[in-house]
């Protein structure tokens, strides 16, 4: 890590640096989780080679790379350990690392994606060559075929594949070294094994064509299989940096500069990490956001799909709130910076997408076990068909154990889960839902209920005025009194009334908490605007606000809207034979109101935080399984005893990890489409097992026997795992 600036204290620049990929989950003196992205992966093996070497490092908690993104979570103690070790240990053990940020991070990928091109290109550039050196052995008639014309072609066979042999292979033999030498046995030992002794036993027939080897040679099979299998891991890594380079897009959002209004007139360009909560920047026609906060002047069309996954362009005028990395469509608009920096939705969505992406679920890692323990078996297998087969026709019981290695390389079954649990997310995150725990997707399989919470989840986080009336004096002339003290209160309700409206000028203005705002006219008429109560001693009881002087009071009727997709959404579950309930804090009124516009039977008005974590656990003991979703602010018991948990994602919610996924386009019809993708993911899945466990079933037997020569057991290998990678593509859509 880069010495501290001068004035600046070492852990203070330590921090710093580690800042734009690390979080500190336990505050500043805890462990920092860092989030790095690996090159030189090729199988779920490397996965478990790499937790293993970081383990043994001083400072290091704890360790998970996902195979299927290459993604490294790190916890560990920066002031026990340097960065630079880290990345030192991994390159002593045959990978690369960079932080994952956004320039390293890509450098890193345009390097692996060079040379995994590089590797494909020679091994299928040559194996065409050694093909057409091999076709006039397959064709030519008795007698057409000289002996020393036979041999020369052997040998350019033999001169052709070496290249194939060191350079696109080296993958393979480096991988097998590591497995082997940290005492593991994955993928690419089978696979280095068969490709090693099918060398050597052609090398061999070449130099002694009467010896023990035979005569026969196998470099057209060799490079065939070699070359398909690069294919099909160029196709998994080709989806591997999609899913890094979207979670990149939304890194990227941020400008470099933005416009600060100082107090005294005069506006000064800064970058975003200078911005602070308060200040007031202007955002030009064009720009993106440098930080979250609320319209103060101007209106205009912003566009959010970076962010939310809606290409629609959305309105926004004065009080609502905008997103850092979403574009000013339309003129200029004046914001009042909330969030700078980590704080901002652009970059809770990047964390929790990294959080995301560098689980290794339950699943996942079984299958590893699994693998390992299969190769074992399948390299006994091997020794045993080459045992057997010497004894029956020697001159088969290489070509025999080469085919049984290569066709029982579990590629297939170890990235059956993590490819459609990857591409499955990166679906649900372009429609706006993070997933921030992947097992989730296997949970909401078994949901058959849907609780939601009203305030902030069905319905929208602003009221609306219904209506209003006044006694004494004319109501809209009030109302624009009103406004005009609104807009000098920063309550919810007030700012919701307010509007647009420029605050008037007002005098001895007081904002008393659970009562309102009192002020003065220009006559030195003393006004108040908040709770019926406090305005008037006998109130309105259809009224939510008042606005009076004590001479005149114009009643107010503030309400909840429901959100525009809650009533299709609530429509779109029933339909699918969900049960849907709403579970409120609020007002019996006012729960009767939103469940009656959407069609609701099952509600429940005035629940407190315990009485809805007993109505959930009332409902999972009669054996329901329930999906909550809420807001987050109020609801984390009730959340955290769901069986599945999907918090809005409006502001600081970001800043939250206890939800299972996070809803950060807010759009509700985003939940029915997440039961039927993770119901379709489910399939994808068990598609992904039993085609890996039936082309073993199928091929294993016809190996053994003979039936099946090196050439179609590496076509068939190779197959499997593009099937695999390619079949879990189709949740992408």
């Amino acid at each position: 890590m880069s010495a501290a600036p001068p004035g600046l204290p070492a852990a203070e620049a330590d921090a710093q640096a580690l800042a734009p990929f690390t979080t500190w989950p336990d505050g500043p003196a805890g462990a920092a989780l860092s989030q790095l992205q690996v090159s030189g992966m090729y199988c779920a093996a490397c996965a478990g080679l790499i937790e293993q070497t970081l383990l043994k490092l001083p400072g290091v908690a704890a360790a998970s790379v996902n195979p299927a993104s290459a993604r490294l979570a790190l916890r560990w103690q920066p002031s026990a350990l340097p960065l630079a070790d880290v990345l030192a240990a991994l390159r002593a053990i045959g990978y690369g690392a960079a932080p994952d940020t956004a320039a390293p991070a890509r450098e890193l990928r345009r390097r692996e994606r060079r040379q995994a091109l590089w590797r494909v290109f020679v091994a299928g550039f040559l194996m065409m060559q050694v093909m057409m050196l091999a076709t006039p052995a397959y064709v030519a008639e008795p007698g057409e075929l000289t002996v020393d014309l036979d041999r020369l072609l052997r040998w350019g066979s033999w001169v052709l594949t070496l290249p194939v042999l060191v350079f696109s292979a080296g993958p393979f033999f480096s991988g097998a070294w590591r497995q082997l030498r940290a005492k593991r046995l994955g993928m690419d030992v089978p696979v280095a094994l068969g490709i090693a002794v099918t060398f050597i036993a052609s090398t061999g027939a070449l130099f002694d064509p009467t010896g023990p080897l035979g005569h026969e040679v196998y470099f057209d099979s060799l490079t065939m299989f070699i070359a398909l299998l690069l294919l099909a891991r160029w196709f998994e890594l080709g989806a591997r940096h999609r899913a890094a380079e979207a979670l990149e897009a939304v890194a990227g959002s941020l400008p470099t500069t933005a416009e600060r209004l100082n107090g005294d007139g005069t506006s000064e360009r800064v970058a975003p990490e200078a911005l602070r909560p308060g200040d007031r920047i202007r955002v030009a026609a064009g720009e993106a956001f440098a930080a979250d906060g609320t319209v103060l002047r101007g209106e205009g069309f912003v566009n959010e799909a970076l962010l939310t996954g809606e290409s629609a362009p959305v309105a926004k005028t004065v009080g609502d709130a905008v997103a850092a990395g979403s574009i000013n469509l339309d003129g200029p608009l004046v914001m009042d910076v909330q969030r700078v920096g980590a704080d901002t939705t652009a970059q809770g969505i990047v964390r929790l997408m990294q959080q995301a992406q560098s689980q290794r679920p339950l699943l996942p890692g079984l299958l590893e076990h699994v693998a390992t323990w299969f190769t074992v078996g399948v390299l006994l297998l091997a020794l045993g068909a080459a045992a057997a087969w010497w004894w029956l026709e020697p001159s088969r019981a290489l070509a025999v154990a080469v085919a049984v290695l290569i066709v029982t390389c579990p590629c297939a079954l170890t990235l059956a889960a993590p490819a459609a649990w990857l591409t499955a997310s990166g679906a649900l995150a372009r429609r706006g839902l993070l997933l921030v725990d992947l097992s989730a997707l296997e949970r909401l399989c078994a949901v058959d209920t849907v609780v939601f919470d009203k305030t902030g989840t069905l319905s929208e986080d602003r009221l609306r005025l219904r209506r209003h009336w006044a006694e004494g004096a004319q109501a809209d002339a009030l109302l624009a009194v009103a406004r005009s003290l609104a807009a000098l209160s920063r309550h919810p309700q007030a700012r919701s009334l307010a509007g647009g409206a420029e605050a008037g000028a007002w005098t001895d203005v007081r904002e008393m908490a659970g009562r309102g705002i009192e002020a003065r006219d220009a006559s030195g008429g003393l006004w108040r605007l908040g709770a019926p109560a406090w305005v008037r001693e006998r109130p309105d009881p259809a009224a939510r606000l008042a606005f009076g002087n004590g001479d005149c009071v114009l009643w107010l009727d503030l309400a909840e809207a429901p959100r525009a997709d809650a009533a299709d959404t609530v429509a779109a579950l029933r339909q699918a034979g969900l049960r849907v309930r709403l579970l409120s804090g609020d007002q019996p009124r006012a729960v009767a109101r939103m469940a009656a516009a959407l069609d609701i039977a099952h509600w429940q008005a005035g629940a407190t935080p315990a009485a809805k974590l007993a109505a959930v656990r009332a409902w999972q003991a009669d054996g329901e399984r329930v999906l909550m979703v809420g807001d987050g602010i109020n609801d984390a018991p009730v959340l955290a005893a769901a069986d599945v948990r999907i918090a809005m994602g409006e502001g600081a919610m970001l800043a939250r990890s206890a939800a299972d996924a996070l809803l950060v386009s807010n759009r509700l019809s985003v939940i029915p489409q997440a039961l039927v993708l993770a119901r379709k993911t489910r399939r994808v899945l068990r598609q992904n097992l039993i085609w890996a466990a039936a082309y073993n079933l199928a091929c294993v037997p016809l190996a053994l026997t003979g039936w099946l020569p090196p050439l179609a057991a590496g076509i068939g290998m190779a197959a499997s795992s593009l099937f695999v990678v390619l079949n879990a593509q189709r949740l992408a859509r």
